[in-house]
C-alpha cells in the first residue's frame, strides 16, 4: 500500500521540479538538459538537480543587496576611501564601469601592489606582514591544510594573539575538509576564532555542497591584504609526488583597495558566524600613499546578480588590440569565453595560453584538452608546461589591464564559487606579469594545430566524454 502513496508524492514533487526549472530562467539547453535527466533517470534526476542545478540567483543563500546591515557597512566602507576615487582614462571607463554594477566596488587610486611570484615568496611576505599585525588579522582560504606552513602560521598566531592581536580564519567546509579537529581545537585554545563556509551538515547537504568558498584573502589591520591563487599549503613550497611545486602567483596590497577585500572577508565572515561585530573593523588604520597604482575589486559568487568573473574576462577579451596573455590551469570556458577567444583570434590579437601538461584530475585534465582543436584552429597558441603545475589565474591585456585573482575560466567559478579578482589599471604591472608569462612561455610546449588535430583516437574518446562533465567541473 505504501507504494500508492510515494508514487504520486513522487510525481507531485518531480512537477514542482519541472515547474521551477521552467521559471528558473535557465538557458533553454540547459534547462532541457535537467528535464531529460528527471524524466529518464527514476529519483537520481531530481537528486542530482537538487545538488547541482539548483539557481542561486534566484534562490540566494544571502541576499546582499536586501540586507540593510550589509549595505549600511559598504557605504560606511566606501566613505573611508571615497577621496581615492580614481580617474579612470577614457578607454579604461567601460570597465571600471561594468565592475562597479556587478561588483559595487570603485576603481581606486593610492595603491601600492606587489605581484609575488611563488608559494616562497608568498608566504615570506605573508608572515611578515602577520609579525607587524597590531590590531586584526584576517584569513579566509578555500583550501587550509596542515603541515609546514600551517605549523609556522600557529606559532605566529600565538605571539600575535598573546600581544592582543585578534584573529579570524575562515575555511571553507569542502575545501577545507582535511583539516583536522585538532588543529582546530588547537587555535581555539590560543585563542583564534575559526569559522566554517557552508560546512557539510546533513540537513543542508543538497543545498550547498555545490557552492563553495574558493576565495584566497588575508587583511592585516586594513594596511596590507594579500589575494591571488594561492592556499595554505605546503605543495606550493615543497612540491607534491605527483605534480612536482605548485606555481602561483599572489598580490600584496597596500592603500585603499584593502579595505574592499576587507568588505568581502567582513560579509563572508558575517554570513558564515552570524558576527555582526566584524562590521565595526573599518577604521582608517592604513597610511595615505601618493598617487601610485590604479585597482578594483571584482568578487562574484552564487549570490551575485551576474557572472561577474565571466564578464571580467569577456569584457577584457574582448578589448585586445594587440595581445591577450592568459595562464590558468582548468580552462572549461562556456559558450561566450569560446567564442571571445576565438573571435580575437581570427581578428589577429596575440591570444596565447599558459597550462600545465598535467592536472590534479584526470577528469579535468581531458575535460581541458577537449577544446585545445577548436581554439589551435582559431590561431590561440596554447603552451603545456612540464615542470611542475601551473595554478595562477592571471589575464594580461595591451601592457594595459590585467587581473590576478583566484577564478577559473570554468563554470564552476563563473556560476558556483565564490571569487575574487583585482583588476589593475597600470601598465608597469601589466608589463611585469608579461614578462612573467614570456618566461613561462619559453620553457613550455607550444602546441600545434596540425600535430594535436592527428592525436590518438583514445584520447579523442576521453576528451569527448569528460566534455559532458563540463558544466559540473
Amino acid at each position: 500500500m505504501l507504494i500508492y502513496v510515494i508514487i504520486p508524492l513522487y510525481i507531485l514533487f518531480s512537477i514542482l521540479i519541472i515547474l521551477k526549472l521552467l521559471l528558473d530562467g535557465l538557458r533553454p539547453t540547459k534547462t532541457l538538459a535537467w528535464l531529460l535527466a528527471i524524466f529518464t533517470i527514476p529519483v537520481g534526476g531530481i537528486l542530482l538537480y537538487l545538488v547541482l542545478g539548483r539557481n542561486r540567483r534566484k534562490n540566494k543563500f544571502f541576499d546582499l543587496k536586501t540586507s540593510s546591515l550589509i549595505s549600511d557597512y559598504l557605504d560606511q566602507s566606501s566613505k573611508s576611501y571615497a577621496h581615492f576615487k580614481a580617474k579612470i582614462l577614457p578607454d579604461h571607463l567601460k570597465f571600471a564601469n561594468l565592475f562597479y554594477s556587478n561588483s559595487s566596488f570603485e576603481a581606486v587610486s593610492g595603491n601600492i601592489i606587489k605581484i609575488l611570484n611563488n608559494g616562497e615568496e608568498t608566504f615570506d611576505a605573508i608572515f611578515e606582514a602577520i609579525k607587524q599585525a597590531e590590531h586584526f588579522i584576517h584569513l579566509e582560504y578555500y583550501i587550509f591544510e596542515e603541515g609546514q606552513l600551517s605549523d609556522e602560521l600557529f606559532m605566529l598566531f600565538q605571539q600575535k594573539v598573546e600581544q592582543g592581536v585578534a584573529v579570524k580564519i575562515l575555511y571553507d567546509g569542502v575545501g577545507s575538509f582535511s583539516l583536522s579537529k585538532k588543529y582546530i581545537a588547537k587555535l581555539k585554545d590560543i585563542g583564534v576564532t575559526i569559522e566554517r563556509f557552508l560546512p557539510m551538515r546533513f540537513g543542508k547537504f543538497l543545498s550547498s555542497v555545490n557552492y563553495r568558498n574558493h576565495r584566497k584573502i588575508i587583511v592585516i589591520d586594513n594596511r596590507i591584504a594579500f589575494t591571488g591563487g594561492i592556499n595554505v599549503s605546503d605543495k606550493y613550497i615543497s612540491g607534491d609526488p605527483e605534480l612536482g611545486i605548485w606555481k602561483d602567483l599572489h598580490l600584496k596590497l597596500e592603500g585603499p583597495i584593502v579595505f574592499q577585500l576587507q568588505s568581502v572577508f567582513a560579509i563572508d565572515w558575517y554570513y558564515a558566524s552570524g558576527d555582526r561585530t566584524i562590521f565595526k573593523t573599518t577604521q582608517n588604520l592604513y597610511l595615505e600613499y601618493p598617487e601610485k597604482h590604479i585597482a578594483q575589486l571584482v568578487h562574484s559568487g552564487p549570490d551575485s546578480d551576474f557572472f561577474a568573473s565571466m564578464q571580467l574576462f569577456f569584457s577584457l577579451i574582448n578589448s585586445a588590440k594587440h595581445y591577450v596573455y592568459i595562464t590558468n590551469p582548468y580552462i572549461i570556458p562556456n559558450e561566450s569565453i569560446l567564442n571571445a577567444l576565438e573571435v580575437a583570434a581570427l581578428s589577429g590579437v596575440d591570444v596565447r595560453i599558459v597550462l600545465s601538461n598535467n592536472s590534479d584530475s584526470n577528469l579535468v585534465k581531458w575535460c581541458v584538452r577537449s577544446y585545445f582543436e577548436r581554439l589551435l584552429q582559431a590561431g590561440v597558441k596554447i603552451f603545456l608546461i612540464t615542470d611542475g603545475f601551473i595554478h595562477s589565474k592571471t589575464i594580461a591585456v595591451d601592457d594595459a589591464l590585467c587581473s590576478v585573482g583566484t577564478a577559473n575560466l570554468d563554470h564552476r567559478s563563473f556560476e558556483q564559487n565564490y571569487e575574487v579578482n583585482v583588476i589593475i589599471y597600470d601598465q608597469t604591472l601589466c608589463k611585469e606579469l608579461k614578462e612573467i608569462f614570456t618566461k613561462e612561455c619559453s620553457t613550455a610546449i607550444q602546441l600545434e594545430y596540425s600535430k594535436f588535430v592527428n592525436r590518438p583516437w583514445s584520447h579523442k574518446f576521453k576528451e569527448a566524454t569528460a566534455k559532458i562533465f563540463s558544466p559540473i567541473l
